[in-house]
């Protein structure tokens, strides 16, 4: 089988690295990003994906945008029997999903059609699941709306971050992106219609995802910290200043619930921070904005709380 390989962060790499060494399969060409500035020194620097397929001595190729001309051009010379597209990062027109015999094969970090969209692994942990999934389907012109091929579910870990559940993800997902091509290959799968009516959604996130609303549970805020770990992460401002916080819910016994929320209970060893329904989070790590992290105790030190003080 004859394939283009098309996709750009680390989640894709592990994919691309089974179907370039699978028996049977014959990475053609790898699409992906064109190389931009990226991290902090702004460097110029090629995606992952890019690094992986130059590592396994396969051709690469880099349209600024899908769109164009010339990229339609160079996938009818290619001439693939399937294109399999893992996070590209651009929406592909449709005069390109009928190039290839089989299709553009996706693979989706949920269960579809549960959490549509640029970041489902996030919204899971965020929103407090306990369990999500991959799947496989043949991406039409809507978004994440084609008809799926094979899943896989997987619980999530009680205190698993977004970085840590997309590296198991994405190995697991490696075997069945393969799995799915041979079988539609061979006719043991047929593409099926999604469930209309259980549809959710995963929107890209932005910043103010990121702001603790303190009303949540102790509980809640902890899945949003562990959801939107590393970027936009989980901040709240004190006596002015953005602080990003990180933290555990702790059970408190009911006659020491007290305060209102956001307010900051520090003892000689603990900060807590007075959380929605009375429950309360422990603080483990505040970074001030502009500033290194520094531990709890070491915020509370510094700051020197008194008792109008909270987060807000």
């Amino acid at each position: 089988m004859r394939i283009v390989f098309c996709g750009t962060p680390e989640f894709a790499v592990p994919s691309l690295r089974r179907l370039a060494s699978g028996p049977g399969i014959s990475v053609e060409a790898v699409i992906t990003q064109p190389d931009r500035p990226r991290g902090r020194g702004q460097h110029v620097s090629s995606s992952p994906v890019k690094e992986a397929a130059l590592a396994e001595n396969l051709h690469v190729y880099q349209p600024e945008t899908i769109k164009s001309d010339s990229a339609q051009e160079f996938l009818k010379r290619v001439g693939p029997d399937a294109v399999v597209i893992i996070a590209y990062g651009q929406i592909i027109p449709g005069r390109l999903l009928t190039i290839p015999r089989l299709g553009w094969i996706n693979l989706h970090a949920s269960l579809l059609p549960r959490y549509r969209g640029a970041a489902p692994i996030h919204w899971a942990i965020a929103n407090g699941e306990t369990t999500t999934g991959l799947t496989t389907m043949q991406i039409d012109a809507g978004m994440d709306t084609g008809p799926t091929l094979l899943q896989h579910e997987l619980k999530i870990g009680a205190d698993e971050t977004s970085p840590e559940l997309a590296a198991r993800m994405s190995e697991i997902g490696a075997g069945l992106i393969v799995d799915s091509l041979v079988r539609l290959d061979r006719g043991e799968i047929f593409p099926q219609p999604q469930d209309s009516e259980k549809v959710s959604y995963a929107p890209i996130l932005k910043k103010e995802n990121g702001r603790i609303d303190w009303t949540r549970t102790a509980e809640q805020i902890y899945n949003r910290m562990r959801g939107f770990a590393p970027w936009p992460g989980a901040y709240s401002t004190f006596r002015g200043q953005t602080c990003h916080l990180w933290g555990r819910p702790e059970k408190i016994e009911a006659a020491e619930r007290s305060g209102v929320t956001g307010e900051i209970v520090s003892s000689a060893k603990d900060v807590f921070v007075v959380c929605g329904e009375g429950t309360h989070l422990r603080l483990e790590f505040v970074q001030i904005e502009g500033r290194k992290r520094i531990s709890a105790r070491e915020f509370a030190n510094g700051a020197r709380f008194n008792p109008a003080d909270r987060f807000v």
